[in-house]
């Protein structure tokens, strides 16, 4: 543990603020997005720019702390933090910087998605990221990164051309397909495990206007719905991006109140072009189902559908999710979806399917890190309410979806949607193939596995 004169040096070396217990702002500094998860670090340093993070680092590495790494914060899991060591908080650093003539978007680690979205929508551009503007662009691009524009653009990682890191050593080096490029690989999928991410280089594409939004159909439906989904997506334009989902009709406005708190299934499609051709894309599918009970897709900016659901989801609600990669869609596993999610303990829970098609699979399985492109979805089951004394519920429920669905999916899943109390082996299924290479990668960059508050690689003996 660190002496005083050693903390000294480290508030003096910091361009940003240490926060410790006791100080003011200490419980804000540690709040984590899931209220579910309480942690107390001993340390929290907001850093502000690269410097101040190499001194995070060199601190810790020398005063043998926990390392926590913090971007935006989304964290389901809470590996944002820690108990009793180093939070290096890059909250603080939101640069985002577009070259329309290139194409491209220099975004900072502390960024969320919308940060970014905001920025690159002047320009007629955006990066493909998720589904919710407030996700931190450093956790999910780490970790993959799939969203509305996945089909046609491929994931967030397929769109990374460079990243600049802070290495455990306290060293700083740029990886991209010519520098550092095994680090490189490792980075596009393989999460926080081999330095700090300080910022990131992306390639952007065309999209401005688009005719996006949910379609709902009651419980009652949702075979019909799921069914005709399946035999939908194969056929889909790429510009399409769209996923299945089974709910509730939040009662609260705008929603239909005859509908408020009512079982449903949605799709949540978002068309990058003309609202005609989106309509044109999305006949197919409406055709081949009841009709809705409302349908809201319409044109609109892209930012507003990736902030569309942001109300519904404020920091420190009680999450628990769960999550696997799906090949394919049978009836049984239909049926066995609908009747786990007719058990929701909330409101809020809800299970979506989102594409794992298109441009994913126009990449090697080995390129990146990222191993299970041969899937279909990635599939979130996710517990989610207001009051802390739900939390017992919302794993049951959870853990209870998940074991009645699994046997239908694949072994791995997407590591941002995994807990920390997954079962051994489930990152090794995750990664495949691939886990050994990622384990000697951990080895050459971060052999002490300071790293390690994460879905964890070890370094290969």
């Amino acid at each position: 543990m660190a002496n005083d004169q050693a903390i000294q040096a480290f508030q003096a070396a910091l361009r940003g603020k240490l926060v410790q217990p006791g100080d003011a702002g200490y419980d804000d500094a540690r709040a984590l997005y899931n209220g579910m998860i309480d942690k107390r670090p001993r340390f929290i340093a907001r850093c502000v720019d690269a410097a101040d993070v190499i001194a995070a680092v060199n601190f810790a590495r020398g005063a043998g702390l926990l390392v926590a790494v913090r971007g935006g914060g989304h964290s389901a899991p809470g590996l944002g933090s820690c108990n009793d060591g180093l939070v290096i908080d890059l909250s603080q650093m939101r640069s985002v910087r577009v070259d329309p003539a290139q194409r491209t978007v220099r975004v900072e680690a502390g960024c969320t998605a919308g940060d970014v979205d905001h920025a690159t929508h002047a320009f007629g551009l955006a990066v493909p990221f998720g589904i919710v503007s407030t996700t931190g662009v450093a956790g999910l691009t780490l970790g993959g990164g799939t969203g509305y524009l996945t089909r046609k653009h491929g994931l967030t990682i397929d769109n990374l051309l460079e990243a600049d890191v802070v290495l455990a050593d306290g060293s700083v080096v740029t990886a991209s397909a010519t520098q550092h490029p095994e680090l490189f690989w490792a980075l596009r999928g393989g999460g926080g495990n081999f330095g700090v991410v300080t910022s990131f280089l992306f390639r952007a594409h065309p999209v401005s206007m688009v005719y996006a939004g949910p379609v709902f159909w009651l419980a009652k439906d949702a075979k019909a719905v799921m069914r005709a989904y399946r035999e939908f997506l194969p056929g889909a334009p790429e510009d399409l991006g769209t996923f299945v989902g089974l709910k509730t009709v939040p009662p609260m406005d705008p929603f239909p109140k005859e509908h408020w708190g009512q079982r449903a299934c949605a799709v949540i499609s978002c068309y990058n072009g003309p609202a005609a051709d989106g309509e044109k894309a999305m006949a197919p599918l409406l055709k081949a189902v009841p009709a809705p009970i409302f349908n809201w897709m319409g044109p609109m900016p892209f930012p507003a559908i990736n902030a569309l659901f942001d109300p519904f989801f404020p920091k420190g609600l009680q999450w628990y999710w769960k999550g696997d990669f799906v090949q394919s869609l049978p009836d049984a596993a239909i049926d066995a979806h609908i009747a786990q999610a007719a058990e929701a303990p909330s409101a809020l829970c809800l299970m979506h399917l989102y594409p794992i098609d298109g441009a994913v699979r126009r990449v090697a399985q080995d390129a990146t890190a990222w191993a299970t492109r041969d899937a279909t979805w990635s599939m979130v089951i996710a517990g989610i309410d207001s009051e802390p004394k739900q939390a017992e519920a919302l794993k049951k429920w959870g853990r209870a979806y998940w074991k009645a669905v699994h046997p239908f999916n694949l072994e791995g899943a997407y590591v941002n949607f995994m807990m920390d109390d997954e079962a051994d082996g489930r990152v090794q299924a995750t990664y495949g193939e691939n886990y050994g290479r990622l384990a000697q990668v951990k080895r050459k960059y971060d052999p002490q596995n300071l790293f390690r508050v994460n879905q964890n690689i070890k370094p290969a003996a």
